[in-house]
């Protein structure tokens, strides 16, 4: 398959070489040192190798899915073992897998082989070495027990019943507390029959984030916009409920809740053995690490010399003498290992080695103002070479709608640039990451004014004068696929094409798809920014805001990306819209993936999406025809 450039100023690399993953990714370091574990493919699936940092061995491939990418694993504390969730076919019924390092070519043992369960934080415990704790709802699909998981024999000790549907168990020392969400969407944290503290469930989108128990089991370290707009980490007294603020940047958020299908760590960055909090990740445009710990502090300050983007994820062994660091970087992200006993360091991996960086599009972070006068921070890409002046543009709304995007190298991103597209990526109002005011500024506004933020963001870049007004196109998936469908259903003059993926066409649908023990938790998030569907007054307004009632107002092309097994978005749902377009005789393109679910992570079906929306893009936003997509 291939299109034919819409840059010819800058020659086209090929989607193979910027979706091609990379030799490592997700690197990090056994507690002993000795070790490194990371993503790496085997049979054209992304599995977890391990490599002896001291002996001149050649790394292994430890897990064998060939069906499935892996996509988060964890070290447990002998060095020995490691522990990874996998879901079916994108089901999100995700499964505890144990690997023994020490008996090559053993098996992964599925810890938690319960049909139709899926386990949640799993979390290892510093109090009882090769333990760890985790939430399974094996029983009752809305209610997670709290069990006790010994990683070596693999079993499962249940600590405590589930409290009931809304609430879960934590596990402080040897105290249970409790969580749970009241109707008003406030987040109560109990010991027995005892409040401890209430959390306005207003500023918690998705959950008090982060919540983790201090290392002497007198407190929790949490997310505070206690004093401030901005998130910042803070310490709650289990005894007397008093708040004490550890730190708070003035312009940033600490770092947002990393999705679940993510490998990333919490923004606290602790000591791999004592638990003590080490540092704090935040999040403005760029990244930035801020230390709590003098030694820690020493370690930033060497690591910060390797490279010249922003460290991301960092681990180390439980000495604190070796280090893996890992940055983020617009074209040339790196990991490396870094030794501060003796201050030497080594190159581990460079994410993009087999591409050219002068290829690649530097991001710029910017602002833009909505027409009501709101901030609107947002990153461009701009093409290499030739005049940014009257080109196509790819507007891409994040997903979620409570994450963000970030500053880095995003494939996606360089693509359309490399294909001489602007792109633009807007954090409209409802974004995480950019303080309290500006995400709860979303309330309500979902085809509203979250939607009038994207276009105020395409007006600015028509103004400045790098997109032609006849050539813009949207490109999203999950609520960015939603806002896609709302700019060709609700603004159809605007657009010139759009490409969604998963994306929500139906917002009562929705709400009734979600897994069952997804509910809950409705209410601080979909009910509060949207509706509850359950109300008939609301559930009309949320119809009102749905794309698949305006599917008659959609005139510019449309492609459609589905996951059989989505249990968000259902198929149904994509099927009713392509249907009614093509009835209608409208270009319109439908891909379905019959294994995968929300997220669409094999290989080979990314390169598909992306082979069929390049050659759709190329038809509909460039001036030179494009030839047809090869089978």
């Amino acid at each position: 398959m291939s299109t034919t450039p819409t840059n010819p100023t800058n020659p086209t690399i090929t989607i193979e070489d910027f979706l091609r993953p990379p030799e490592r990714s997700g690197i990090t370091i056994s507690p002993d040192g000795t070790r490194l574990a990371y993503l790496s493919m085997w049979h054209e699936r992304l599995n977890i190798w391990v490599e002896e940092i001291d002996a001149d061995t050649a790394p292994r491939c430890v897990t064998a899915d060939d069906t499935r990418s892996i996509i988060r694993y964890l070290w447990a504390d002998d060095s020995r073992h490691l522990l990874y969730q996998q879901d079916s076919g994108g089901d999100e019924n995700w499964h505890v897998f144990r690997i023994d390092l020490d008996e090559p070519g053993a098996s992964a043992v599925d810890l938690t082989p319960f049909p139709g369960a899926t386990a949640q934080n799993l979390e290892l415990r510093l109090d009882r070495p090769g333990h760890a704790t985790l939430q399974l709802n094996a029983e009752t699909a809305t209610e997670f027990d709290l069990y006790d998981l010994e990683i070596t024999t693999g079993a499962l000790t249940r600590l405590a019943s589930s409290p009931g549907e809304g609430s879960t168990w934590m596990l402080v020392g040897d105290t249970l507390l409790r969580r749970s969400i009241r109707a008003d969407g406030s987040w109560c944290l109990w010991r027995d029959e005892s409040l401890i503290a209430t959390f306005d469930g207003d500023a918690y989108p998705m959950d008090v984030y982060p919540f983790e128990a201090t290392p002497d089991g007198t407190g929790i370290w949490f997310g505070s916009y206690r004093g401030t707009d901005h998130l910042h980490p803070a310490r709650l007294d289990l005894d007397t409920g008093e708040e004490t603020i550890i730190h708070h940047h003035p312009q940033a958020d600490m770092d947002s809740r990393p999705l679940v299908f993510t490998n990333l760590p919490s923004p606290l960055i602790r000591h791999r053995r004592t638990g003590e909090l080490l540092g704090v990740r935040y999040h403005g445009m760029r990244m930035h690490t801020h230390p709590l710990d003098p030694h820690f502090a020493k370690v930033l300050e060497a690591v910060g010399a390797l490279c010249d983007g922003d460290i991301g994820m960092l681990t180390s062994d439980v000495d604190q003498r070796r280090w893996v660091v890992s940055f983020l970087h617009d074209n040339d992200p790196q990991t490396w290992l870094y030794d501060h006993e003796t201050g030497g360091s080594r190159l581990l991996a460079r994410t993009l080695e087999h591409l050219d960086a002068d290829m690649l599009a530097p991001v710029e972070s910017i602002e833009i103002r909505a027409r009501d006068g709101l901030r609107l921070p947002a990153y461009l890409t701009l093409p290499v070479n030739g005049e940014p002046r009257d080109l196509p543009l790819v507007l891409m709304p994040h997903g979620g709608p409570w994450t963000r995007d970030w500053w880095g190298y995003d494939s996606t991103v360089q693509l359309w640039a490399n294909r001489g597209y602007a792109v633009l990526q807007p954090q409209f109002r409802g974004s995480a990451g950019f303080g309290r005011t500006h995400m709860e500024a979303g309330v309500g506004e979902f085809a509203g004014r979250m939607h009038d933020d994207l276009i105020d963001a395409v007006d600015w870049a028509i103004d400045q004068g790098y997109a032609d007004r006849e050539r813009i196109g949207v490109f999203g998936g999950s609520y960015g696929g939603y806002a896609a469908l709302v700019s060709l259903a609700f603004t159809p003059e605007r657009f010139a094409a759009a490409v969604e993926y998963v994306g929500v066409s139906d917002l009562v649908d929705y709400m009734r798809s979600l897994p069952e023990y997804a509910r809950s938790g409705l209410v601080n998030n979909w009910y509060r920014y949207v509706g509850d569907p359950s109300v008939p007054e609301q559930a009309a307004e949320m119809t009102a805001r749905s794309p698949i009632t305006r599917v008659g107002d959609i005139r510019a092309p449309l492609m459609v990306v589905q996951g059989a097994n989505d249990v968000r978005v259902r198929r149904e749902n994509s099927d009713r819209i392509v249907a009614a377009l093509r009835e209608r005789g409208n270009d319109v393109e439908y891909l379905v993936f019959t294994d995968e679910g929300h997220f669409i992570i094999n290989p080979q079906n990314v390169l598909t999406l992306f082979h069929v929306a390049d050659w759709f893009f190329a038809r509909h936003l460039a001036r030179v025809p494009s030839p047809a997509p090869a089978d």
